[in-house]
């Protein structure tokens, strides 16, 4: 809202400092900034009304230290995150941009689907809250609508580099590097040299003309991997902060890509797919940082709040439909590494567990407890000492993401 309205000034009346609003890292920055001050300062309001409203956490018992003094911890924290993220899109985004649009929806679905199951924990006294399979069907109707947005709507389009014969000297003495924009399912590979794949080869065999088919295939690709990453985030989410701190290092370094991807400079500096309009998602993602460092003032060990699966899924589901938009979700197996950690040690645990049940009678286990963050409690450490080393993790996972732009 804000930026049209500034737009309108600057054009109209030449109104001072209004043309800063055209700049993609000056709202950036505003967005992160008001976000982080929302979630800080109104999040202790929100604590102290859900604590009114006896919204706490019901904990099963799974012999870990310190499990029972997290017992009426006030939850259902993810709406601060959710509302903390959308008061600066609101005001600073392009509301009509595609790609803000496609985030807005993802938000809005995947808090709600986590709204639902914690309501029914908590004010239901249902510990399982709501059924898996109503969740499944929740991320796969929100992948097939991303996947149909990406591949179908006008505005998402791509632009690749023209060999250097068929590059244009404009009359302006610029060189028109890139060539039209048009519909593409490609994607970024890491680590190779010509790092594009074009998922409609998988196609290739039903001969002329598979290509139009390729959409079956990138919209199958985003149902498998919004369901991933939400379920990876919603597992980590089990000790204080380290679904939060994790989430705000994977969201920081998908904003670098996202402001690259649209930046038709760098973009070539690079030699990274070139996407038209992307570059505003990176207001929408600052936002979402500045909300979750935000929360985790509160968040921290030990915790005031959690974030139920109202933040988790909502998390999960943002980190996911971001990294598809800009053509980086091959990364996340090693960017969000710590969802797919988390992951597949529910997995190998269960997985194990039943294999050897039905093998010798007594099912056993790899890890003393699963998601692997119990494990290491089961081991004694302490949560903040597995917070903070997962952390760490993360953070040297980002940065070698990052390098991956030119590690080829």
């Amino acid at each position: 809202m804000l930026y049209y309205l500034f737009e309108y000034l600057d054009s109209q009346f030449d109104f001072p400092g209004a043309g800063l609003f055209q700049f993609i890292t000056f709202r950036a920055a505003m967005a992160f900034i008001l976000a982080l001050l929302v979630s800080s300062i109104y999040g202790k309001r929100i604590i102290n009304y859900l604590r009114k409203q006896q919204v706490g956490e019901t904990i099963r018992d799974l012999g870990l230290e310190g499990q029972t003094q997290k017992a009426g911890t006030p939850t259902m924290g993810g709406l601060i995150i959710i509302f903390s993220t959308l008061i600066p899109v609101i005001l600073l985004t392009k509301l009509d941009n595609i790609y803000v649009i496609i985030l807005l929806i993802t938000t809005v679905w995947m808090g709600l689907i986590g709204f639902i199951d914690d309501y029914i924990k908590v004010f239901k006294k249902d510990k399982k809250g709501l059924k898996g399979k109503f969740k499944v069907l929740g991320q796969v109707g929100l992948g097939l609508i991303v996947g149909s947005m990406l591949y179908f709507h006008d505005g998402v389009t791509i632009k690749e580099q023209l060999p250097a014969d068929q590059q244009i000297v404009q009359e302006d003495g610029r060189r028109q590097i890139f060539g039209e924009a048009h519909k593409s399912t490609k994607t970024t590979v890491p680590f190779f040299k010509n790092n594009e794949l074009d998922y409609s080869s998988a196609l290739s065999f039903l001969g002329e003309g598979y290509e139009k088919y390729g959409w079956i295939i990138f919209i199958f690709i985003t149902i498998f991997i919004v369901t991933g990453i939400s379920n990876g985030a919603n597992l980590t989410d089990g000790i204080d902060g380290l679904a939060t701190g994790s989430s705000a290092i994977i969201v920081v370094a998908l904003g670098l890509f996202a402001w690259i991807s649209g930046n038709i400079v760098f973009s070539d500096y690079l030699d990274v797919m070139y996407i038209p309009n992307s570059g505003e998602m990176t207001v929408y993602i600052l936002a979402f940082a500045g909300a979750l460092i935000g929360f985790l003032w509160y968040n921290t060990y030990p915790a005031q709040i959690f974030m139920g699966d109202t933040g988790s899924l909502t998390i999960g589901g943002i980190i996911a439909v971001i990294a598809i938009a800009i053509r980086k979700e091959l990364l996340l197996p090693v960017l969000a590494g710590i969802f797919v950690v988390e992951n597949l040690s529910v997995m190998l645990q269960v997985s194990y567990f039943k294999y050897t049940k039905k093998k010798f009678g007594e099912g056993r286990r790899i890890f003393k407890m699963s998601p692997l963050h119990h494990h290491y409690q089961k081991l004694g450490y302490h949560e903040s000492k597995i917070v903070v080393r997962f952390w760490i993790v993360g953070i040297l996972l980002a940065v070698f993401t990052i390098v991956t732009l030119k590690l080829r």
